[in-house]
Protein backbone atom coordinates (compact mmCIF):
# COMPACT_ATOMS: atom_id res chain seq x y z
CA UNK A 1 0.00 0.00 0.00
CA UNK A 2 2.94 2.47 0.70
CA UNK A 3 4.56 1.76 -2.58
CA UNK A 4 1.43 2.68 -4.72
CA UNK A 5 1.06 5.54 -2.34
CA UNK A 6 4.62 6.42 -3.21
CA UNK A 7 4.09 6.29 -6.38
CA UNK A 8 0.76 8.04 -7.00
CA UNK A 9 2.03 11.29 -5.21
CA UNK A 10 5.32 10.78 -7.64
CA UNK A 11 2.65 11.00 -10.64
CA UNK A 12 0.77 13.65 -8.99
CA UNK A 13 4.00 15.53 -8.87
CA UNK A 14 5.09 14.61 -12.19
CA UNK A 15 1.62 16.13 -13.51
CA UNK A 16 1.75 19.35 -11.84
CA UNK A 17 5.25 20.33 -12.89
CA UNK A 18 4.38 19.44 -16.54
CA UNK A 19 1.89 22.22 -16.21
CA UNK A 20 3.71 24.53 -14.08
CA UNK A 21 6.46 24.25 -16.77
CA UNK A 22 4.18 24.59 -19.85
CA UNK A 23 2.47 27.52 -18.65
CA UNK A 24 6.04 29.59 -19.06
CA UNK A 25 6.67 27.60 -21.89
CA UNK A 26 3.44 28.58 -23.90
CA UNK A 27 4.51 32.45 -22.97
CA UNK A 28 8.37 32.14 -24.18
CA UNK A 29 7.55 29.93 -27.31
CA UNK A 30 4.57 32.32 -28.10
CA UNK A 31 6.89 35.04 -27.61
CA UNK A 32 9.92 33.63 -30.12
CA UNK A 33 7.65 34.16 -33.27
CA UNK A 34 6.44 37.65 -32.77
CA UNK A 35 9.48 38.90 -34.31
CA UNK A 36 7.91 37.24 -37.91
CA UNK A 37 4.16 38.24 -36.72
CA UNK A 38 5.65 42.14 -36.35
CA UNK A 39 7.39 42.13 -38.99
CA UNK A 40 5.04 41.01 -41.42
CA UNK A 41 2.23 43.05 -40.17
CA UNK A 42 4.32 46.14 -40.46
CA UNK A 43 5.94 45.41 -43.60
CA UNK A 44 2.78 44.52 -45.07
CA UNK A 45 1.16 47.84 -44.60
CA UNK A 46 4.58 49.14 -46.48
CA UNK A 47 2.99 46.98 -49.93
CA UNK A 48 2.41 43.33 -51.59
CA UNK A 49 6.09 44.06 -52.62
CA UNK A 50 7.49 44.55 -49.75
CA UNK A 51 5.64 41.50 -47.76
CA UNK A 52 6.27 38.72 -50.57
CA UNK A 53 9.92 39.83 -50.32
CA UNK A 54 9.58 39.30 -46.47
CA UNK A 55 8.07 35.81 -47.58
CA UNK A 56 11.58 34.90 -49.25
CA UNK A 57 14.10 36.19 -46.76
CA UNK A 58 11.53 34.44 -43.66
CA UNK A 59 11.96 31.25 -45.37
CA UNK A 60 15.37 31.38 -45.76
CA UNK A 61 16.37 32.41 -41.84
CA UNK A 62 13.68 29.76 -40.75
CA UNK A 63 16.52 27.58 -42.46
CA UNK A 64 19.13 28.91 -40.71
CA UNK A 65 17.34 29.15 -37.22
CA UNK A 66 15.84 26.32 -37.11
CA UNK A 67 18.66 24.64 -38.60
CA UNK A 68 20.36 25.56 -35.03
CA UNK A 69 17.69 24.18 -32.92
CA UNK A 70 19.55 21.44 -31.71
CA UNK A 71 21.77 24.02 -29.81
CA UNK A 72 18.40 24.05 -27.19
CA UNK A 73 16.84 20.86 -28.25
CA UNK A 74 20.38 18.92 -27.48
CA UNK A 75 21.55 21.36 -24.41
CA UNK A 76 18.28 20.86 -22.39
CA UNK A 77 17.76 17.17 -23.13
CA UNK A 78 22.03 16.86 -21.85
CA UNK A 79 21.75 19.27 -18.89
CA UNK A 80 18.28 17.38 -17.49
CA UNK A 81 19.76 14.16 -17.46
CA UNK A 82 22.99 15.34 -16.09
CA UNK A 83 20.95 17.16 -12.98
CA UNK A 84 18.28 14.10 -12.65
CA UNK A 85 21.57 11.73 -12.18
CA UNK A 86 23.08 14.37 -9.71
CA UNK A 87 25.65 15.62 -12.05
CA UNK A 88 25.91 19.20 -11.64
CA UNK A 89 29.46 19.94 -12.91
CA UNK A 90 28.35 18.06 -16.19
CA UNK A 91 25.27 20.03 -16.63
CA UNK A 92 27.67 23.25 -16.09
CA UNK A 93 30.18 22.20 -18.98
CA UNK A 94 27.25 21.46 -21.37
CA UNK A 95 25.69 24.86 -21.01
CA UNK A 96 29.36 26.14 -21.55
CA UNK A 97 30.15 24.33 -24.67
CA UNK A 98 26.63 24.82 -26.39
CA UNK A 99 27.40 28.62 -26.21
CA UNK A 100 30.42 28.24 -27.67
CA UNK A 101 29.10 26.12 -30.50
CA UNK A 102 26.66 28.80 -30.71
CA UNK A 103 29.43 31.49 -31.49
CA UNK A 104 31.67 28.64 -33.51
CA UNK A 105 28.57 28.14 -35.76
CA UNK A 106 26.67 31.24 -36.16
CA UNK A 107 29.74 33.94 -37.28
CA UNK A 108 30.47 31.38 -40.47
CA UNK A 109 26.73 31.36 -41.31
CA UNK A 110 25.87 35.12 -40.69
CA UNK A 111 28.91 35.85 -43.23
CA UNK A 112 27.54 33.32 -45.77
CA UNK A 113 23.88 34.72 -45.57
CA UNK A 114 25.29 38.50 -45.94
CA UNK A 115 27.46 37.69 -49.04
CA UNK A 116 24.70 34.95 -50.82
CA UNK A 117 21.64 36.70 -49.73
CA UNK A 118 20.89 37.77 -53.24
CA UNK A 119 21.42 34.51 -55.15
CA UNK A 120 19.46 32.14 -52.55
CA UNK A 121 16.41 34.78 -52.42
CA UNK A 122 16.40 34.36 -56.46
CA UNK A 123 16.58 30.56 -56.45
CA UNK A 124 13.53 30.64 -54.06
CA UNK A 125 11.76 32.80 -56.83
CA UNK A 126 12.20 35.90 -56.10
CA UNK A 127 12.20 38.55 -58.93
CA UNK A 128 11.76 42.14 -59.71
CA UNK A 129 10.78 44.41 -56.84
CA UNK A 130 10.13 41.32 -54.74
CA UNK A 131 14.01 40.33 -55.06
CA UNK A 132 15.56 43.28 -53.52
CA UNK A 133 13.19 43.57 -50.62
CA UNK A 134 14.09 39.89 -49.64
CA UNK A 135 18.09 40.38 -50.07
CA UNK A 136 17.48 43.71 -48.11
CA UNK A 137 16.15 42.04 -45.48
CA UNK A 138 18.47 39.00 -45.50
CA UNK A 139 21.57 41.14 -45.48
CA UNK A 140 20.28 43.24 -42.39
CA UNK A 141 19.48 39.88 -40.57
CA UNK A 142 22.89 38.42 -41.21
CA UNK A 143 24.22 40.61 -38.52
CA UNK A 144 21.85 39.08 -35.53
CA UNK A 145 22.60 35.37 -36.49
CA UNK A 146 25.52 34.21 -33.86
CA UNK A 147 23.77 36.39 -31.00
CA UNK A 148 20.64 34.21 -32.08
CA UNK A 149 22.22 31.47 -31.76
CA UNK A 150 23.60 32.19 -28.67
CA UNK A 151 20.38 32.74 -27.41
CA UNK A 152 19.02 29.22 -28.58
CA UNK A 153 21.92 27.56 -26.57
CA UNK A 154 21.11 29.71 -23.34
CA UNK A 155 17.72 28.76 -23.50
CA UNK A 156 18.13 25.62 -23.17
CA UNK A 157 20.36 25.73 -20.23
CA UNK A 158 17.58 27.46 -18.90
CA UNK A 159 14.87 24.73 -19.82
CA UNK A 160 17.63 21.80 -18.70
CA UNK A 161 17.45 23.76 -15.38
CA UNK A 162 13.49 23.57 -15.57
CA UNK A 163 13.37 27.60 -15.60
CA UNK A 164 11.20 28.18 -18.31
CA UNK A 165 10.26 31.76 -16.31
CA UNK A 166 13.69 33.45 -17.03
CA UNK A 167 13.71 32.60 -21.01
CA UNK A 168 9.85 34.04 -21.20
CA UNK A 169 10.85 37.95 -19.75
CA UNK A 170 13.80 38.03 -21.38
CA UNK A 171 12.11 37.22 -24.39
CA UNK A 172 9.37 39.17 -23.94
CA UNK A 173 11.70 42.30 -23.42
CA UNK A 174 13.17 41.80 -26.88
CA UNK A 175 9.95 41.68 -28.50
CA UNK A 176 8.69 44.90 -26.90
CA UNK A 177 11.97 46.41 -27.84
CA UNK A 178 11.61 44.91 -31.55
CA UNK A 179 8.12 46.24 -32.20
CA UNK A 180 9.00 49.41 -30.94
CA UNK A 181 12.66 50.57 -32.48
CA UNK A 182 10.82 48.71 -35.74
CA UNK A 183 7.77 51.25 -35.53
CA UNK A 184 10.44 54.30 -35.75
CA UNK A 185 12.95 52.98 -37.85
CA UNK A 186 10.32 51.65 -40.49
CA UNK A 187 7.83 54.68 -40.18
CA UNK A 188 9.59 57.36 -38.15
CA UNK A 189 12.35 57.09 -40.10
CA UNK A 190 11.31 55.92 -43.54
CA UNK A 191 13.91 52.76 -43.52
CA UNK A 192 10.94 50.52 -45.23
CA UNK A 193 11.97 46.91 -45.30
CA UNK A 194 15.73 47.78 -43.91
CA UNK A 195 14.73 48.90 -40.74
CA UNK A 196 12.21 46.21 -39.88
CA UNK A 197 15.36 44.32 -40.48
CA UNK A 198 17.60 46.20 -38.28
CA UNK A 199 15.10 46.44 -35.45
CA UNK A 200 14.76 42.62 -34.46
CA UNK A 201 18.76 42.61 -35.12
CA UNK A 202 19.00 44.95 -32.11
CA UNK A 203 16.58 42.96 -30.31
CA UNK A 204 18.29 39.41 -30.66
CA UNK A 205 21.71 41.07 -29.94
CA UNK A 206 20.25 42.15 -26.47
CA UNK A 207 18.67 39.34 -25.74
CA UNK A 208 21.77 37.29 -26.24
CA UNK A 209 23.70 40.15 -24.10
CA UNK A 210 21.15 39.81 -21.23
CA UNK A 211 21.29 35.82 -21.54
CA UNK A 212 25.07 35.62 -20.95
CA UNK A 213 25.13 38.06 -18.01
CA UNK A 214 22.60 36.13 -16.29
CA UNK A 215 24.57 32.74 -17.13
CA UNK A 216 27.60 33.90 -15.80
CA UNK A 217 27.40 32.43 -12.25
CA UNK A 218 26.76 28.76 -14.28
CA UNK A 219 30.21 29.44 -16.47
CA UNK A 220 32.41 30.34 -13.85
CA UNK A 221 31.25 27.15 -11.89
CA UNK A 222 31.88 24.92 -15.20
CA UNK A 223 34.73 22.82 -14.88
CA UNK A 224 35.80 23.45 -18.30
CA UNK A 225 34.95 27.33 -20.00
CA UNK A 226 37.07 27.27 -22.88
CA UNK A 227 35.69 25.63 -26.12
CA UNK A 228 36.64 21.73 -26.17
CA UNK A 229 36.06 19.83 -29.15
CA UNK A 230 35.45 16.65 -27.08
CA UNK A 231 32.69 18.90 -25.07
CA UNK A 232 31.06 19.99 -28.17
CA UNK A 233 30.97 16.35 -29.99
CA UNK A 234 27.88 15.23 -28.73
CA UNK A 235 26.28 18.05 -29.19
CA UNK A 236 27.69 17.99 -32.48
CA UNK A 237 26.48 14.93 -33.36
CA UNK A 238 22.52 15.09 -31.80
CA UNK A 239 22.73 18.46 -34.07
CA UNK A 240 23.28 16.13 -37.07
CA UNK A 241 20.24 13.85 -37.05
CA UNK A 242 18.11 17.12 -35.91
CA UNK A 243 20.11 19.42 -38.37
CA UNK A 244 18.73 16.36 -40.91
CA UNK A 245 15.32 16.30 -39.54
CA UNK A 246 14.79 20.62 -39.55
CA UNK A 247 16.05 20.58 -42.97
CA UNK A 248 13.78 18.07 -44.37
CA UNK A 249 10.71 20.02 -42.39
CA UNK A 250 11.82 23.08 -43.87
CA UNK A 251 12.49 21.94 -47.45
CA UNK A 252 8.81 20.97 -47.13
CA UNK A 253 7.73 24.70 -46.56
CA UNK A 254 10.73 26.19 -48.30
CA UNK A 255 8.80 23.92 -51.27
CA UNK A 256 5.24 25.19 -50.48
CA UNK A 257 6.90 29.35 -50.63
CA UNK A 258 8.54 28.36 -53.96
CA UNK A 259 5.30 26.98 -55.32
CA UNK A 260 3.24 30.11 -53.86
CA UNK A 261 6.18 32.26 -55.49
CA UNK A 262 5.41 30.24 -59.29
CA UNK A 263 1.52 31.04 -59.22
CA UNK A 264 1.63 34.84 -58.49
CA UNK A 265 2.35 37.44 -55.67
CA UNK A 266 -0.76 37.34 -54.18
CA UNK A 267 -0.55 33.55 -53.27
CA UNK A 268 2.98 34.17 -52.28
CA UNK A 269 1.85 37.19 -49.94
CA UNK A 270 -1.03 35.47 -48.82
CA UNK A 271 0.82 32.30 -48.11
CA UNK A 272 3.25 34.15 -45.92
CA UNK A 273 0.40 35.27 -43.81
CA UNK A 274 -0.40 31.81 -43.27
CA UNK A 275 2.75 30.38 -42.64
CA UNK A 276 3.37 33.21 -39.82
CA UNK A 277 -0.08 32.18 -38.47
CA UNK A 278 1.19 28.32 -38.50
CA UNK A 279 4.76 29.05 -36.64
CA UNK A 280 2.99 30.86 -34.28
CA UNK A 281 0.31 28.38 -33.38
CA UNK A 282 3.27 25.82 -34.19
CA UNK A 283 5.25 26.94 -31.35
CA UNK A 284 2.16 27.66 -28.57
CA UNK A 285 1.63 23.71 -28.91
CA UNK A 286 5.12 23.02 -28.37
CA UNK A 287 4.61 24.35 -24.70
CA UNK A 288 3.93 20.43 -24.06
CA UNK A 289 6.29 19.42 -25.93
CA UNK A 290 8.93 21.28 -24.49
CA UNK A 291 8.69 20.52 -21.00
CA UNK A 292 9.08 17.02 -22.00
CA UNK A 293 12.50 17.47 -23.42
CA UNK A 294 13.17 18.20 -19.92
CA UNK A 295 10.89 15.78 -17.31
CA UNK A 296 11.48 12.47 -20.28
CA UNK A 297 15.58 13.16 -19.88
CA UNK A 298 15.08 13.66 -16.25
CA UNK A 299 13.23 10.31 -15.46
CA UNK A 300 15.74 8.58 -17.83
CA UNK A 301 18.74 10.08 -15.87
CA UNK A 302 16.97 8.48 -12.73
CA UNK A 303 16.47 5.22 -14.41
CA UNK A 304 12.56 5.57 -14.32
CA UNK A 305 11.13 4.48 -17.58
CA UNK A 306 7.38 4.48 -15.81
CA UNK A 307 7.80 8.14 -14.82
CA UNK A 308 8.98 8.91 -18.52
CA UNK A 309 5.99 7.21 -19.94
CA UNK A 310 3.42 8.87 -17.74
CA UNK A 311 4.91 12.09 -18.58
CA UNK A 312 4.62 11.25 -22.45
CA UNK A 313 0.36 10.30 -21.61
CA UNK A 314 -0.15 13.45 -20.12
CA UNK A 315 1.95 15.64 -22.77
CA UNK A 316 -0.15 14.40 -25.63
CA UNK A 317 -3.13 14.55 -24.23
CA UNK A 318 -2.94 18.25 -22.62
CA UNK A 319 -1.19 19.04 -26.36
CA UNK A 320 -4.73 17.67 -28.05
CA UNK A 321 -6.80 19.35 -25.56
CA UNK A 322 -4.79 22.69 -26.85
CA UNK A 323 -4.76 22.02 -30.45
CA UNK A 324 -8.64 21.33 -30.50
CA UNK A 325 -9.05 24.68 -29.01
CA UNK A 326 -6.79 26.47 -31.32
CA UNK A 327 -8.49 24.78 -34.76
CA UNK A 328 -11.89 26.07 -33.76
CA UNK A 329 -10.03 29.38 -33.21
CA UNK A 330 -8.43 29.79 -36.16
CA UNK A 331 -11.50 28.62 -38.43
CA UNK A 332 -13.81 31.11 -36.35
CA UNK A 333 -11.40 34.05 -37.29
CA UNK A 334 -9.80 32.99 -40.60
CA UNK A 335 -12.08 35.92 -42.05
CA UNK A 336 -10.62 38.65 -40.07
CA UNK A 337 -7.00 38.03 -39.68
CA UNK A 338 -5.66 38.10 -42.99
CA UNK A 339 -7.15 41.81 -42.48
CA UNK A 340 -4.27 42.46 -39.85
CA UNK A 341 -1.77 42.32 -42.35
CA UNK A 342 -2.79 43.26 -45.54
CA UNK A 343 -5.64 45.92 -47.61
CA UNK A 344 -5.25 43.94 -50.43
CA UNK A 345 -8.44 42.00 -51.29
CA UNK A 346 -6.92 39.13 -53.49
CA UNK A 347 -4.46 38.67 -50.74
CA UNK A 348 -6.50 38.67 -47.90
CA UNK A 349 -9.55 36.03 -49.81
CA UNK A 350 -6.61 33.39 -50.49
CA UNK A 351 -5.59 34.07 -46.99
CA UNK A 352 -8.80 32.51 -45.62
CA UNK A 353 -8.71 29.69 -47.57
CA UNK A 354 -5.40 29.05 -46.54
CA UNK A 355 -6.39 29.44 -42.73
CA UNK A 356 -9.03 27.08 -42.77
CA UNK A 357 -6.69 23.91 -43.79
CA UNK A 358 -4.79 25.35 -41.22
CA UNK A 359 -7.18 25.06 -38.52
CA UNK A 360 -7.84 21.69 -39.63
CA UNK A 361 -3.98 20.65 -39.25
CA UNK A 362 -3.84 21.61 -35.68
CA UNK A 363 -5.55 18.24 -34.51
CA UNK A 364 -2.63 16.23 -36.24
CA UNK A 365 -0.21 18.81 -35.38
CA UNK A 366 -0.62 18.40 -31.58
CA UNK A 367 0.30 15.02 -31.60
CA UNK A 368 3.30 15.23 -34.02
CA UNK A 369 4.90 18.01 -32.01
CA UNK A 370 4.24 16.20 -28.41
CA UNK A 371 5.98 13.41 -29.91
CA UNK A 372 8.43 15.28 -30.98
CA UNK A 373 9.02 16.76 -27.80
CA UNK A 374 9.55 13.15 -26.62
CA UNK A 375 11.51 11.60 -28.51
CA UNK A 376 13.87 14.89 -27.92
CA UNK A 377 13.82 13.93 -24.16
CA UNK A 378 14.37 10.66 -25.14
CA UNK A 379 17.38 11.19 -27.19
CA UNK A 380 16.05 9.73 -30.11
CA UNK A 381 17.70 12.05 -32.67
CA UNK A 382 18.68 9.39 -35.38
CA UNK A 383 15.03 8.32 -35.94
CA UNK A 384 14.03 11.90 -35.24
CA UNK A 385 16.20 12.21 -38.59
CA UNK A 386 15.38 9.64 -40.84
CA UNK A 387 11.71 10.27 -40.45
CA UNK A 388 11.73 13.42 -41.27
CA UNK A 389 13.49 12.89 -44.78
CA UNK A 390 10.69 10.08 -44.92
CA UNK A 391 8.00 12.41 -44.43
CA UNK A 392 9.79 14.67 -47.22
CA UNK A 393 10.42 11.92 -49.84
CA UNK A 394 6.30 10.78 -49.30
CA UNK A 395 4.89 14.58 -49.64
CA UNK A 396 7.10 15.31 -52.97
CA UNK A 397 4.56 14.08 -55.83
CA UNK A 398 1.87 16.69 -53.86
CA UNK A 399 3.89 19.21 -54.45
CA UNK A 400 5.15 18.62 -57.99
CA UNK A 401 1.62 18.12 -59.11
CA UNK A 402 0.41 21.12 -57.12
CA UNK A 403 3.47 23.04 -59.13
CA UNK A 404 1.96 21.26 -62.17
CA UNK A 405 -1.66 22.40 -61.54
CA UNK A 406 -1.42 26.10 -60.02
CA UNK A 407 -5.20 26.33 -60.28
CA UNK A 408 -5.45 24.89 -56.94
CA UNK A 409 -3.25 27.41 -55.71
CA UNK A 410 -3.38 27.68 -52.01
CA UNK A 411 -5.27 24.65 -51.38
CA UNK A 412 -3.08 22.19 -53.08
CA UNK A 413 -0.32 23.95 -50.96
CA UNK A 414 -1.39 23.63 -47.75
CA UNK A 415 -3.85 20.42 -48.30
CA UNK A 416 -0.34 18.92 -48.91
CA UNK A 417 0.77 20.26 -45.66
CA UNK A 418 -1.96 18.30 -44.17
CA UNK A 419 -0.98 15.26 -45.21
CA UNK A 420 2.62 15.98 -43.93
CA UNK A 421 1.22 16.21 -40.48
CA UNK A 422 -0.80 13.46 -40.19
CA UNK A 423 2.31 11.10 -41.55
CA UNK A 424 4.21 12.51 -38.71
CA UNK A 425 1.60 12.33 -36.23
CA UNK A 426 1.04 8.64 -37.03
CA UNK A 427 4.90 7.64 -37.09
CA UNK A 428 5.88 9.16 -34.38
CA UNK A 429 2.97 8.03 -31.53
CA UNK A 430 4.17 4.24 -32.70
CA UNK A 431 7.47 5.16 -32.09
CA UNK A 432 6.66 6.47 -28.82
CA UNK A 433 5.65 3.62 -27.82
CA UNK A 434 8.42 1.08 -28.92
CA UNK A 435 11.18 3.97 -27.28
CA UNK A 436 9.19 3.83 -24.17
CA UNK A 437 8.32 0.38 -23.97
CA UNK A 438 9.30 -1.77 -21.04
CA UNK A 439 12.36 -3.66 -21.02
CA UNK A 440 12.10 -7.41 -21.75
Amino acid sequence: MTETSDADESRKALNRRIVSLAIPALGSLAVEPVYVLVDTAIVGRLGTEQLAGLAIAATVLSFVFAGANFLTYGTTERVARRLGAGDTTGAGNVGVQAMWLGVLCGVPLAVVLAVFAEPVARLLGAGDDVLEHATTYLSWSAIGVPFFLVTLAAQGVFRGESDYITPLWILLGANVANLVIELVLVFGLDMGVAGSALSTVIAQVSAALVFLWILRPRMRAAAVRRPSRSGMAPLMSAGKHLLLRVGSMLAVFAGATTIAARIDDETLAAHQIVNSMFIFLALVLDAFAVPAHTLVAEEEGRGDLAGARFVARRSVTLSMIVGVGLGVLIAALSPLIPRVFSDDADVTSTATVGLLWLAVMMIPGAVAFAHDGILIGAGDYRFLGLAALGYLVAVTPIAVFTLLTPSLGISGIWGGLLVWMILRAVVNDRRTRHVLASPA
